[in-house]
């Protein structure tokens, strides 16, 4: 056997492809540079559309991940709100051809493909191949849990169900899931059509044909639900998260934002963000910016083009600004609090900050985030309570959360985010459970390149 050959089967060959979309691609990107850094043995080949691929260009760092790109089959990111059914229905039956082309063009044959859970045809290539298939699941483990048992609201009667008289009906029977309002639930909510549910619960159905789970959240924010499905499922589940950028804190230039947040005192900025892909209307938008006025409170507004009336660097007390570093501002020791979207990397990266949170839930898993953030942890508030928030409202409880001399709540509030950041700090430290998770997930996958 020649020497070239001997050393590409010693590389452990991972190609990881994520669903096209910004909070799907940074968990398993971050992920990537995770395993990438722990073993020598570890090659990764990071798969996105040609678009993704512009995108993430002064993104892309050398060493042993190398990015490859498959064509544009899907609409535009710039479109794709537009027409969701559209874009998942490419993503779903127009991807898997020209990503198995791809495979077959890899000078390196891979020996592990990782791949977003919302991604149901890379289990088949996989399986067709003889290629170990990890299924990440780049939601909480909650909402995999959910879909997961999805039908056991039907057998309870509870799916279809009309909302407006069964709103604060719970749900108790998921297993490791605490009391539920069906109101927060994926399905239940309006946030998912029809179609676009039923073939979720088939994606997820397809993870349970994979080899392995992964799963990026901390054991400790949610234990027993991780418990259950371990109890419940065949394959091997692994816990590594956060999957957020903590790695690169200590990297890149400070914007604007940082700069101007270094002349803000200790804990006295809300950081405010609706997240990359879907927006609120002109009209909430309009009461969200007077009612952060009103409160009087230094704030960080981060607001796309055309979704807002103000321009970017609003003087007084607010910066508004088109994008920022998310997590190096959330751990800037003058945020004293975040209105999230409650999209998941946001809620991993405000608990890795020790933040305190208004949540302001728009799509898909963000009620049921919202949901943990407020009950379960303790350590927000929901700023959105019904279909319309009033300016009002919003200068209210900004107030209540920013005032660092307020009630028990708020302290309380403030002392459970601490200590639920902690534990997430201890789970990416040596020894610590995601640190241990990867680790054994590094050990098996590497185990297997062997034989």
């Amino acid at each position: 056997m020649s020497s070239t050959s001997s050393a590409k089967r010693a590389v452990c060959h991972i190609v990881a492809m994520p669903y096209p979309g910004r909070g799907h691609i940074n968990p398993l990107m971050n992920l990537s540079n995770e395993l990438a850094s722990k073993s020598d043995n570890i090659l990764i080949t990071f798969v996105v559309t040609e678009e993704w691929l512009s995108f993430i260009g002064s993104e892309r760092k050398a060493g042993k991940i190398r990015f490859r790109c498959i064509p544009n089959v899907v609409p535009s990111e710039l479109v794709r709100a537009s027409d969701m059914i559209g874009f998942l229905e490419a993503v779903w039956t127009k991807m898997e051809a020209p990503f198995e082309q791809l495979l077959d063009e890899l000078e390196l044959p891979p020996t592990l493909i990782i791949a977003d859970t919302h991604l149901f045809w890379a289990v088949s290539v996989g399986n067709r191949r003889n290629i170990p298939v990890a299924s990440f699941w780049p939601m909480s483990t909650t909402m995999f849990s959910v879909f997961h048992h999805f039908h056991l609201f039907q057998e309870k009667g509870h799916f279809p169900v009309d909302l407006l008289d069964n709103e604060n009906e719970q749900v108790e029977y998921i297993p490791g899931v605490s009391s539920t309002r069906l109101l927060d639930l994926p399905g239940f909510n309006g946030g998912i059509y029809p179609l676009i549910l039923t073939q979720i619960l088939g994606c997820v159905s397809w993870a349970g044909k994979a080899n392995y789970l992964l799963l990026p959240s901390i054991y400790a924010l949610e234990s027993q639900t991780i418990d259950a499905l371990k109890a419940e499922l065949s394959l091997s589940i692994y816990t590594v998260g956060p999957s957020i950028p903590y790695l690169d804190l200590s990297h890149g230039d400070k914007g604007d934002c940082l700069q101007w947040l270094d002349r803000q005192p200790s804990n006295s900025v809300l950081y405010v963000s609706m997240g990359s892909f879907l927006s609120v209307s002109n009209v909430q938008m309009e009461e969200i910016t007077a009612g952060l006025q009103d409160s009087g409170v230094r704030f960080l507004l981060v607001a796309r083009e055309g979704s807002w009336k103000l321009k970017h660097g609003y003087g007084g007390e607010g910066l508004v600004v088109p994008w920022c570093d998310q997590l190096r501002v959330l751990c800037h020791p003058s945020i004293g609090g975040f209105w999230s979207h409650c999209g998941w990397n946001s809620v991993k990266e405000g608990i890795f900050a020790g933040t305190p949170f208004l949540t302001f839930p728009l799509f898909a898993d963000q009620n049921l985030n919202s949901k943990l953030i407020v009950e379960d942890w303790k350590i927000g508030w929901r700023i959105k309570k019904h279909q319309f928030t009033t300016r009002g409202e919003i200068s209210s409880l900004v107030k209540k959360l920013m005032d660092l001399e307020s009630d028990d709540e708020v302290k309380q509030m403030r002392a459970r985010g601490k200590e639920l950041q902690k534990e997430c700090l201890q789970a990416i430290e040596r020894h610590g459970s995601s640190e241990s998770t990867i680790n054994s997930f590094i050990h098996s996958i590497l185990q297997f390149n062997d034989h």
